[in-house]
């Protein structure tokens, strides 16, 4: 078989009767009832990353806060683990309502904090997740201003249009939208003219290693022009080294994310007095 995966000459099963189809939805099973449990336990968490400004030695713009869920055995799982197989059924609006609603609790705990949460475009007119946001700004028009959507660039694909219209409402109540993972989809330049995001966040694809690396020289230079010509500001994800970041701030970037500034912790790093802080 082309994959290599069966012996020469004998056919591949197909369907439900592949092995490998049976072993990848036995874990997508094992991932949806240990997502289902955790939201049933509520304990879901948000662990927070500093995105920092390339021209102020490292002042903190604002924080990511990235939905975690915490196992049975108490680990916590990070997104990555999870997400793919949870986004287009129910539990991916549940993630998104809980995420919503624990940035929400951070932004009301913490006056001087801007935070971003991330959301799919599936969730746009889900119930909860409206009413969870609009009760929040009506208690407090400040929350607004300070709290960030971020929309993958391959879900905003999905409904561009209904995209739009939902990202202009929420703005025009001081809102702001960040395209994430930007590069590593299939984004037509049309729809991003007309998306109007504040922020570009450039798929770490193209910056792990941009110092050494002048094929993604090119190409980020090409995607933060782009972000310049429709007035966008430019966030790059992953950057792990001092060298990257070095490059990266000369090219024009306007600020940075990664393991190179902090690691994301469930402990908030804006409270006083905490001396220790939780990977996750």
């Amino acid at each position: 078989m082309p994959d290599g995966s069966y012996e020469k000459g004998v056919a591949a099963p197909r369907g439900s009767d592949s092995p490998l189809s049976a072993a990848v939805a036995e874990r997508d099973r094992n991932v949806i009832a240990m997502v289902q449990d955790a939201l049933d336990r509520r304990d879901v968490v948000l662990a927070f990353q500093p995105v920092v400004q390339s021209m102020e030695n490292g002042r903190i713009a604002f924080y990511e806060g990235l939905i975690r869920v915490i196992d049975r055995s108490g680990r916590t799982i990070p997104a990555g683990e999870f997400i793919e197989t949870v986004e287009t059924t129910e539990l991916g609006r549940l993630l998104d309502c809980a995420a919503l609603e624990l940035g929400l609790a951070a932004l009301a705990d913490c006056p001087d904090l801007r935070l971003a949460i991330n959301m799919s475009a599936r969730s746009i007119g889900y119930p909860r997740w409206t009413r969870t946001l609009n009760r929040a700004i009506e208690d407090d028009a400040t929350l607004a201003e300070r709290l960030i959507l971020e929309i993958t660039e391959s879900s905003a694909m999905v409904m561009p249009d209904m995209v739009t219209v939902f990202m202009r409402d929420l703005q025009a109540k001081g809102i702001a939208f960040a395209l994430d993972d930007f590069g590593a989809g299939y984004t037509a330049i049309r729809y991003l003219r007309d998306f109007y995001f504040d922020i570009l966040k450039i798929d770490g694809q193209f910056i792990r290693g941009i110092a050494d690396d002048p094929d993604n020289q090119v190409l980020t230079s090409a995607l933060i022009a782009i972000a310049q010509h429709f007035d966008m500001f430019t966030v790059a994800e992953n950057v792990e080294t001092a060298r990257d970041a070095a490059w990266l701030a000369s090219a024009g970037i306007d600020c940075m994310q990664g393991y190179a500034f902090g690691a994301p912790t469930i402990v908030p790093p804006w409270r006083s007095g905490n001396r220790e802080r939780r990977s996750a």
